[in-house]
């Protein structure tokens, strides 16, 4: 007897392989699948303004983005004693407002460059509700502890999250008539939203993605990363332990079900191969070096020349020239 109700995911049409561009944007569920892929040695280039929760942030940081038009001082804001964007996640805030636009644009400038290039963007939407700036009416991304009167909470619609995203499909499309984007909805539950207002939000999540897939069938997947969560694991030793995020077991498992679907068989064979290269590479010496060491040390590094040389498309000279560096102490 089968006690788990397994989500049934349909056959993807496409598959993702180490020569796919990557661009991963929205909520923290991104974060964890992003971890997973550069570990994987993927070309990914992960959420380059920090989390964004709501579908209108994360299609203001495409925007932005698309546009090229870059950042500066007047963008900034001073609270709290750090300086921060109202674009951005809290880890590009700094006490020193040229450290923060340093941050900021460096970060910029790596996704403008990628972003011609990129095959596959992977996007999760965290909650349909979102904070606009009551001075201008301006959809901020992260509210950076302003006080509560500084914003208007609103709800978007399933209609305004599809117009809006209409729009970014077509922008990317002009852009590369062979992008594809995959969505993802975060099975991690926003309870300062209430259980019914967290349902309500994440069902115009649902919506919002299931109308953008019928518009554009050709380029728009869904993973069901919620609804293994939720539906498939629905066990709180899935948790951490705060009961909303999932636990390394759960991230674990919806990595499996996200590589089935998307990975061929040999790209899963290079990814096996990596991994027992990195686990080389992460050995931790107890005795400093010795000659044990660097003799084993040059045997990895023989291994992954060969493994550079095999698969070309995988990109470790990183790691190479970190070990030759090693090697040499």
């Amino acid at each position: 007897m089968d006690f788990r109700t397994p989500v049934i995911i349909p056959e993807s049409t496409f598959r993702i392989d180490h020569s796919t561009r990557i661009m991963m944007l929205g909520s923290c569920f991104t974060e964890n699948i992003c971890s997973k892929l550069s570990e994987c040695k993927f070309r990914v280039t992960g959420n380059p303004f920090g989390i964004v929760y709501n579908p209108s942030s994360v299609a203001a940081v495409v925007n932005r983005i698309l546009s090229s038009r870059g950042f500066s001082e007047t963008d900034l804001v001073f609270h709290n004693g750090l300086y921060h964007s109202f674009l951005h996640h809290g880890k590009f805030s700094h006490p020193d407002k040229a450290r923060c636009l340093d941050n900021i644009t460096k970060a910029f400038a790596g996704a403008v460059a990628a972003i011609g290039q990129t095959d596959l963007f992977i996007v999760t939407f965290g909650t349909a509700y979102l904070y606009r700036l009551r001075s201008t009416g301006e959809v901020v991304a992260n509210c950076h502890k302003f006080p509560a009167d500084s914003f208007i909470r609103e709800r978007l619609s399933v209609e305004e999250i599809v117009k809006e995203w209409d729009g970014i499909i077509n922008r990317i499309s002009a852009l590369n008539p062979d992008t594809r984007i995959i969505f993802t909805v975060s099975p991690i539950r926003h309870w300062k939203d209430g259980a019914h207002g967290n349902q309500i939000s994440k069902a115009i999540l649902h919506l919002s993605i299931d109308r953008l897939q019928e518009r554009h069938p050709e380029r728009v997947s869904y993973f069901p990363a919620y609804e293994i969560l939720l539906d498939e694991l629905r066990d709180y030793r899935f948790f951490s332990d705060d009961m909303m995020h999932p636990s390394p077991m759960a991230i674990n498992y919806i990595w499996e079900r996200f590589s089935d679907t998307f990975f061929r068989e040999d790209t899963r064979k290079i990814i096996a191969e990596w991994e027992q290269l990195n686990r080389s590479l992460k050995h931790a010496p107890l005795h400093g070096q010795t000659d044990t060491l660097r003799q084993f040390q040059t045997q990895t590094l023989q291994r992954l020349i060969l493994f550079r040389q095999k698969y070309p498309t995988v990109d470790c000279s990183r790691e190479i020239e970190e070990l030759k560096e090693k090697i040499k102490q």
